[in-house]
């Protein structure tokens, strides 16, 4: 016959504090208490090896101690790394698990989604759609879905039920650009997937804006990847695109790419055809991702704050679970350029 295990009582008396702080801490309300007073409950817990029990909890208040995060593809490394950013916060400071699933930025995908978490008590999410649609979402925040969408933001007239958390990506692409400039470089092309999304049409436009403050020409150079919005051709995609640059009448020498696995991939091409960046052609990305530390040359880049957004959002959706009284707002975080090598002044012919 098994043994009973640890209960909460235990927890409690080792750790010296309340059965209702030990509760606390087990069902994701710990963000008020005091640090130490954590780690004693917390080293309380693995000592006894004290597991809760999941399914009574759930019972007990119709809520899993689960988020959900939807993404377009975790093929695209800038999700994961915002998707580890957002366990982190989850778990450190809530106690909160991290479901996360694709969507393809597919509306037929969105919502089942969702509605599953629904059905196993998962109340707080975090989409990553970028479409305009958002309407399929309101039947599901009736319900009591607490939502926030990462990098988009509400339309002008539109009211939604979820908070908003964007970087300003109009200032990214302008970051891109006055940096470009500030080089010599006066004919500047902008590299997308066609397929608007709410954070691509930003940085066009800023992109644009930013290009004519400078007095620099612009040219956006774009093609259609294979799915939809190519989350998963990216680098393929941009490899691609070195010949169109090449061959551009514009003939552009500064590069921006709308993400860095654009801009990866257009290294690759630019390398295959012989040309040296940034000898002969200089290129920006966006997302600094990790990995463009490392390649040839190391990218320069513009940074989004991911902790930062990815603890803004889960404290966002943990606060109005607790308080269903608080309004959905709209942030926006500042972008920041991370210096390299793959950018350096125009050699004009005969310097």
């Amino acid at each position: 016959m098994a043994l009973p295990g640890p209960t909460i009582v235990d927890v409690a008396r080792l750790s010296g504090v309340s059965i209702a702080t030990v509760s606390n801490l087990i069902n994701g309300r710990s963000g008020r208490m005091r640090p130490e007073t954590r780690d004693r409950v917390e080293k309380a817990i693995a000592e006894l090896g004290f597991l809760p029990n999941r399914a009574a909890q759930k019972l007990k208040t119709g809520q899993s101690q689960m988020l959900g995060l939807l993404v377009p593809s975790m093929s695209n490394p800038s999700y994961a790394e915002l998707a580890r950013e957002i366990e982190e916060v989850a778990q450190t400071r809530y106690s909160q698990r991290l479901i996360v699933a694709n969507t393809y930025r597919d509306t037929s995908r969105e919502r089942p989604l969702l509605e599953d978490l629904l059905s196993h008590g998962v109340r707080g999410a975090i989409i990553i759609s970028s479409l305009a649609e958002a309407g399929h979402f309101d039947a599901l925040i009736q319900r009591g879905l607490i939502a926030v969408s990462y990098d988009s933001h509400t339309q002008p007239g539109v009211r939604t039920g979820m908070d908003h958390v964007s970087v300003d990506n109009a200032a990214a692409a302008a970051l891109a650009v006055n940096h470009l400039a500030e080089q010599g470089h006066r004919a500047l092309a902008f590299l997308v997937p066609a397929g608007r999304t709410f954070s691509r049409a930003a940085k066009l436009d800023g992109f644009r804006q930013a290009a004519g403050t400078a007095g620099v020409q612009a040219v956006v150079i774009e093609r259609r990847s294979p799915s939809a919005f190519g989350d998963a051709e990216l680098a393929d995609l941009g490899q691609s695109l070195a010949a169109e640059v090449l061959e551009h009448p514009a003939r552009p020498t500064g590069l921006i790419a709308v993400n860095d696995m654009m801009a990866i991939g257009l290294l690759a091409g630019l390398h295959r055809r012989g040309v040296s960046v940034p000898g002969d052609l200089s290129v920006v990305g966006m997302d600094a991702l990790p990995l463009t530390g490392h390649t040839i040359p190391a990218l320069t880049s513009v940074r989004s704050p991911l902790p930062e957004m990815a603890g803004l959002m889960v404290d966002r959706i943990m606060r109005r679970m607790e308080d269903a009284s608080l309004p959905p707002e709209q942030f926006s975080f500042p972008p920041s350029l991370v210096l390299r090598d793959s950018v350096a002044p125009l050699v004009t012919a005969g310097a």
